[in-house]
């Protein structure tokens, strides 16, 4: 990205000569922090990954020569960071549906790659899940500072920009935190700079993107968060993957992505594709089973199955501590299941054990991947009873075994983030960041889901009603297997036929 009369653009749109200047400040700071080197140099290699190797053919990238070189024919590289678990549940679902469409994934970790990348993510994560975890425990701070960042759309527009300007920085909807994301990502150049230019590459996060666009690499395929438009989210020599039609209108206008309300040149129709919601081959595949399974579990009367998902900051303790006192008496009177996945953070475990103390004799513990895998296998044909916890000591499994475990359940409870597009019938809690209300609203439209739940007696609701009663289970897996059949929930497939050329074939159940 170079500037023209002293100006960024992005796809026309000028980013006036302050915020140009304000940019550069902002890639020099990280420059000097970071002691970056522009001529820094990669030596990059491929080894099987332990942990989801076996499940599609998962190689690492890694920085060492130790592994297999890197080749361009029949690999799809992945490109993604661990920020809480979405953007590895993206990357997930398009190295599973490269695998279907036989290609070999390889998977690029920015964390995983010691240098100038961990520095600067590492450094942008901690500010994200301080002013995260802070949100949701002021009310105060959600309502003025943080949903005005992450959607762009002040509650009372003097005081969020005063409050945004001392505190954060600028909201993530406009142009002018796009071309700072961009030239901040410029910084990973050299590494993607080692890769085949052409090899078709999947990101799942716009760092990535941008760093490989800066990279010079030409077959890049973004494959987008979230149903909010935001400005920070697009690359400029990149091709973008929408999982809703209101996102990808939202894109194209560029609505809402000037601070003053202009109107701005449109991102051009070869940059933007509505492809669907990412969600992995394994899942798609499998839909008119699961929620048939699911159907007759509810006519044999057997306990209502339902999966809760923690992240690792505890931002919403008192929620999931409400759910499990809510649910433990109904799971020992036989009218529920609960399964609980911590994913790899083991201090939420810690706290959990003191909010079942009282029912350890419903508890059943699962910290190691095999038996995770054992116990979905088991209950696919078989009822099941109790509180099932399920822990694991790395961040593959802890997000692989949510994916696995959404195929034995009757219905999900989690905040609507990349979870929330997953054909799996879903209850909604409070969102966490403005920016995901919108995947509840996708969610409900389409018929998935509840609407957002955003008060725990309105969550405790929905679990009643869906343990009680059998319309909204009925409905939700009409529903999802309807999406099926209209291609709803083929978006990781279609972004890499972007990427390949190559054309996915379902075949016939």
């Amino acid at each position: 990205m170079e500037k023209v009369n002293g100006k960024y653009s992005l796809f026309g749109n000028e980013l006036n000569r302050p915020d140009s200047r304000k940019t550069d400040k902002w890639q020099r700071m990280f420059v000097r922090k970071f002691k970056y080197d522009p001529d820094e140099k990669y030596e990059l290699s491929v080894s099987d990954n332990k942990y989801l190797g076996p499940v599609f053919g998962l190689k690492d990238i890694l920085r060492n020569g130790e592994g297999e070189p890197i080749r361009k024919e029949g690999s799809v590289v992945v490109s993604t960071i661990r920020m809480g678990y979405g953007h590895y549940r993206i990357a997930m679902a398009g190295a599973s549906c490269a695998r279907a469409m036989g290609f070999t994934p390889l998977w690029l970790d920015l964390l995983a790659i010691p240098g100038i990348t961990t520095d600067v993510i590492d450094w942008c994560n901690s500010w994200y899940s301080r002013w995260s975890r802070i949100s949701q425990r002021s009310p105060f701070f959600n309502r003025h500072v943080w949903e005005p960042v992450t959607t762009g759309e002040p509650s009372l527009p003097g005081l969020d920009a005063i409050l945004n300007s001392w505190i954060v920085g600028w909201p993530w909807r406009f142009l002018k935190t796009n071309v700072k994301d961009y030239k901040m990502s410029e910084l990973f150049g050299n590494l993607y700079g080692t890769l085949p230019r052409d090899i078709p590459t999947l990101t799942s996060h716009m760092w990535n993107c941008m760093g490989a666009v800066a990279g010079g690499m030409t077959n890049v395929v973004d494959m987008m968060f979230d149903n909010w438009p935001m400005a920070f989210q697009l690359t400029e020599g990149a091709r973008h993957g929408v999982q809703t039609p209101s996102g990808y209108y939202g894109f194209r206008a560029m609505r809402g992505f000037d601070e003053k309300g202009r109107i701005l040149k449109p991102v051009p129709t070869d940059a933007l594709h509505y492809v669907g919601h990412l969600v992995d081959h394994e899942l798609v595949e499998n839909i008119e089973n699961d929620c048939a399974a699911r159907l007759r579990r509810m006519k044999a009367k057997e306990p209502r199955r339902f999966l809760v998902t923690m992240g690792g900051a505890g931002a919403q303790r008192e929620l999931f501590k409400a759910i499990i006192e809510h649910a433990a008496p109904m799971a020992q009177a036989g009218k529920i299941s609960l399964f609980v996945n911590l994913g790899d953070h083991r201090n939420n475990w810690e706290w959990l054990q003191g909010e079942i103390s009282g029912y350890k004799n419903l508890v059943t513990t699962h910290f190691d991947w095999e038996d995770t895998r054992a116990f979905a296998d088991g209950i696919r044909d078989n009822p099941v009873r109790g509180i099932h916890v399920f822990l694991h000591d790395n961040t593959f499994h802890g997000v692989y075994s949510t994916n696995y475990l959404m195929r034995v359940v009757d219905a999900m409870i989690t905040k609507p983030s990349e979870l929330a597009f997953y054909p799996v019938p879903k209850i909604f809690n409070e969102r966490v960041g403005g920016h995901e209300m919108w995947g509840a609203v996708r969610g409900a439209e389409v018929g998935d889901g509840t609407i957002e739940c955003r008060t725990i007696p309105q969550t405790l609701q929905a679990i009643d009603l869906m343990t009680e009663e059998d319309d909204l289970l009925t409905m939700f897996c009409d529903c999802i297997v309807k999406n099926k059949s209209i291609g709803i929930y083929d978006g990781a497939y279609k972004c890499v036929e972007l990427a390949t050329g190559k054309k996915f074939v379902r075949a016939k159940n």
